[in-house]
């Protein structure tokens, strides 16, 4: 009978040990064989089948980067939301090519260039200089500096006629991705929206783009060059330390009762920002009142999106 007895506690002692093992190993998805014990049979009934998948881990750090996005996205929405309720029509777009992701707000409202055109009519510009084997020209040069350093009517005109007009600006814009943007026949008047704006900026940094190295290089240093007066909007987006480029518009329209346009466009980096801004609006009150406008917009999205 002690034997007996014996023998029932080292089996039982076996079995429990055993499922132990097919508990921890099952969880975590090892292979496992059969005891040839008789109370083998037993332990499979109560432990994980060994193909059962590993228990979750949570979300991954691409996930988790999303939904931090999207949180980040949707405060941004709101406060801009808000904005909008108290000030006239504006919308704001940002691509950040450190992410590659784009937010709009309003993003697809069409709106009257002014002079940030300038910058498509600059792009168009070096393209065909390079279309034709060449540099720009001394004149080219000269006219380019006044177009987007003093944002100069005259030299604008005399660039936008010397290329082609509106359907060869056309054209180059659709070389380098914009398709919400008519030219006019009056450049100033040229509509686009924000979000064709930032694929523009993006594509004088874009080194895989249309554009070459000394035309991007070209391109930068023209509107990291402006002159004092004209070095708001974007730039007021920039922390110390960080480096903006920028091309402005403002236009008092007799279509809006002498209402004012006023645009900016332009792109801010530093050690971990790369990013492009671009904020249009219409139907401001005064020109100083839109510069205010279209500021706050462009703080608004890196506040939010912490860029």
């Amino acid at each position: 009978m002690r034997r007996t007895r014996n023998l029932i506690m080292v089996v039982a002692a076996v079995g429990i040990l055993g499922g132990g093992v097919l508990v921890a190993r099952g969880m975590t998805g090892g292979e496992q064989g059969t005891s040839a014990l008789p109370l083998a049979g037993v332990f499979q009934q109560t432990t994980p089948s060994p193909s059962a998948s590993p228990s979750p881990t949570g979300p991954s750090p691409e996930e988790l980067a999303a939904q931090a996005r999207a949180k980040r996205v949707k405060a941004l929405d709101a406060a801009l939301k808000k904005y909008a309720k108290t000030v006239p029509e504006f919308s704001v777009a940002v691509l950040d090519r450190e992410t590659g992701e784009t937010y709009a707000f309003r993003g697809d409202e069409k709106y009257e260039t002014a002079s940030v055109v300038k910058v498509q009519v600059l792009a168009c510009l070096l393209l065909t200089a390079q279309d034709n084997d060449r540099k720009v020209t001394s004149s080219e040069d000269a006219l380019a500096k006044k177009m987007i350093r003093y944002s100069d009517n005259a030299a604008t005109t005399s660039l936008f006629s010397k290329l082609g007009r509106a359907s060869a600006i056309g054209a180059c814009n659709k070389r380098l991705g914009l398709t919400q943007t008519k030219v006019s026949s009056s450049w100033g008047l040229t509509r686009t929206t924000v979000k064709d704006q930032v694929k523009l900026l993006d594509a004088l940094v874009d080194d895989d783009g249309e554009l070459n190295a000394s035309s991007r290089k070209y391109a930068d240093t023209l509107m990291s060059t402006v002159s004092a007066d004209q070095d708001w909007g974007i730039p007021a987006v920039a922390a110390a330390g960080e480096e903006a480029t920028v091309k402005n518009g403002w236009l008092s329209r007799s279509t809006e009762g002498g209402l004012w346009i006023i645009n900016t466009v332009g792109r801010v980096t530093g050690d971990d920002v790369n990013v492009s801004v671009a904020v249009l609006s219409h139907a401001n009150k005064t020109m100083s009142g839109g510069i205010k406008v279209v500021e706050k917009a462009a703080k608004l999205t890196r506040t939010n999106l912490k860029y």
